[in-house]
């Protein structure tokens, strides 16, 4: 391009496309809400606090160290790659530790070595605020098996917060078949649903999870219309009781 043309393109508000650079919002204000919105550590809210620090560190860019270990140390003969790597992993250690530390009580703060990267600072934090993984497995089991559909509300959510505490047993190593969650679903269901029961037992395919929602709907809606359609005609027949009854 002649350099007259993008002078002019210049002086009209243009820029060569390699200069156009993403822009990236990094005022105080808004690193200030994204830190802000961490809870602070206590003793019973560890994975909100873990899961809401990796959220805000991921959506500032900032989480670098804790998702690699800490590069060589710079010499002599390090590269520019090399130094620059190094300095962007710093940047985001030191970043961490400070986002990290001010979420934690201060006599927390004190069981944990200073000299310690931000990825093993969260995992010593980690070791003194984990949950005893066995007592949390019986509790979500206990809640899995006893939970039970009352016929009133929206049976997706109902199956949907089933699904949940199955996965919530996933993560602590428990997996629970698709065929079993199934069953317990429809164990879990009233008596209105009986039928509905009785002919998936006696099919010989078997539904995902998906599938089961998908049908449950659909039965729900046919009861409720079924109900409707019972109370009006139940209605009518009162009127026609009225009518007939002699003067």
């Amino acid at each position: 391009m002649p350099v007259g043309g993008l002078a002019n393109n210049a002086g009209r508000g243009y820029l060569p496309k390699m200069t156009r650079l993403p822009a990236v919002n990094t005022s105080a204000s808004v690193i200030s809400a994204n830190v802000n919105s961490i809870p602070l550590l206590n003793g019973t809210n560890f994975k909100d606090w873990k899961e809401n620090v990796s959220i805000v560190l991921g959506c500032m860019d900032l989480d670098l160290a804790l998702r690699t270990d800490k590069p060589p140390a710079l010499t002599d003969e390090s590269t520019a790659d090399q130094k620059r790597d190094f300095e962007r992993w710093d940047r985001s250690n030191r970043m961490c530790l400070m986002i990290m530390k001010r979420g934690i009580p201060e006599s927390f703060r004190g069981s944990v070595s200073d000299e310690v990267t931000a990825k093993e600072f969260l995992e010593q934090i980690e070791k003194r605020f984990v949950k005893n993984d066995k007592a949390e497995i019986s509790t979500t089991l206990l809640n899995l098996i006893s939970i039970k559909y009352k016929g009133q509300g929206n049976i997706r959510e109902y199956i949907m917060e089933m699904s949940y505490l199955a996965s919530k047993l996933k993560a602590l190593k428990l997996e629970l078949s698709d065929d079993l969650l199934v069953h317990l679903i429809l164990i879990s269901l009233p008596a209105q649903f009986n039928q509905f029961k009785i002919s998936y037992n006696c099919q010989k395919e078997k539904w995902s999870l998906n599938e089961l929602i998908s049908h449950c709907v659909q039965e729900e809606e046919r009861l409720k219309q079924e109900k409707t359609e019972s109370a009006h005609l139940a209605s009518a027949f009162k009127e026609l009781e009225v009518v007939s009854i002699p003067v």
